[in-house]
């Protein structure tokens, strides 16, 4: 079995195509966003977002981010129009994150980083599962939304209140009610283009929409973040930091833009 990935240099994402060739693919993520090159479509409609808060199932630390996962089969949580078609329904989202406030976001905009950046994982209910849905090129929407240090976040406290439950890979525990809405900006402009996931398996099955306005973080909480461990129980601690795959190649796709 070749060593699991992570970020790491000895397994972080430049090592990543060793073992999934598809990281050199034609539609990997993240990108550079450069506003200037962002063609406006006035074709794109403005997302449809409907979240259950009723639908929150649990928060867990992968080892790799943490991630607060919703009712697999419920359709109560949905992304609908935007640039896709068909009804997608809310997995879970997760974040990145680096050492310090300076970088950590995933996506760049011209060429600027952000301390951290959240990823809502929506799959086409058009497939019977997310496991289907995660192969096809149509099959994954993920929203993406920048973090940026300001006034702490009163939603993302709730958050990061249960942390302590989760410090550990592999620590798992309850979290109801949370209204996964709370963390959107005010203004869902974006940005969209056809890419991948961003971490292993790395599949090309994924809308990309790139919110353009930020939410707010505060540098304390974001200190929080990094209390998180990549390390289970027993082994040598190592904090989360820096868990996140720098930008890739664009080649050649359009980046489309729902603002002008």
């Amino acid at each position: 079995m070749a060593q699991a990935w992570g970020y790491a240099a000895e397994n972080g994402p430049d090592k990543w195509a060793d073992n999934f060739p598809v990281a050199n693919g034609p539609r990997q993520s993240p990108i550079d966003i450069v506003p200037g090159e962002a063609t406006y479509d006035a074709e794109l409609k403005p997302l449809n977002i409907k979240y259950d808060p009723s639908n929150t199932l649990d928060i867990l630390n992968n080892g790799h981010s943490f991630q607060v996962t919703f009712v697999d089969d419920a359709d109560s949580s949905t992304l609908t129009d935007g640039p896709i078609s068909g009804v997608y329904r809310l997995k879970q989202f997760h974040f990145h994150w680096g050492a310090a406030d300076d970088k950590g976001s995933e996506h760049t905009v011209a060429g600027a980083k952000f301390p951290a950046e959240l990823h809502l994982v929506h799959w086409n209910t058009k497939y019977p599962s997310f496991g289907d849905a995660a192969s096809q090129g149509d099959g994954l929407a993920v929203v993406g939304v920048f973090l940026q240090i300001g006034a702490a976040n009163p939603n993302l406290q709730k958050v990061i209140d249960a942390f302590d439950s989760i410090k550990a890979k592999g620590k798992q525990t309850s979290f109801a009610n949370f209204e996964a809405a709370s963390l959107l900006p005010s203004s869902l402009d974006y940005w969209t283009y056809e890419g991948s996931l961003t971490t292993p398996p790395l599949l090309e099955s994924v809308q990309w929409i790139v919110c353009k306005e930020p939410i707010s973080v505060s540098s304390e909480q974001m200190a929080k973040f990094r209390t998180l461990l990549f390390s289970g129980d027993g082994e040598e601690e190592r904090c989360m930091v820096d868990n996140y795959r720098p930008p890739q190649p664009l080649k050649g796709r359009a980046v489309r833009a729902s603002f002008q």
